[in-house]
């Protein structure tokens, strides 16, 4: 298993935006291929936040666990 680099608040909030781009209260826009990515974003920091470990902070080497 990964290290976690997610602190709790990043956590707390990234689990926010996915709840609420993946519900009923979503932007939608007219083209169809913004609303794909919308979509996906939700789910990856749906992902994110219940593993809490990022590839673009690993990536770049942030860590904030302990924040």
């Amino acid at each position: 298993m990964t290290n976690s680099n997610l602190g709790k608040l990043d956590r707390i909030l990234r689990f926010a935006l996915a709840f609420w781009w993946l519900g009923p209260f979503a932007p939608n826009f007219d083209a169809s291929w913004v609303n794909v990515i919308i979509a996906i974003v939700g789910w990856i920091a749906l992902v994110e936040s219940f593993l809490g470990w990022c590839w673009l902070r690993t990536a770049f080497g942030i860590d904030n666990k302990n924040q």
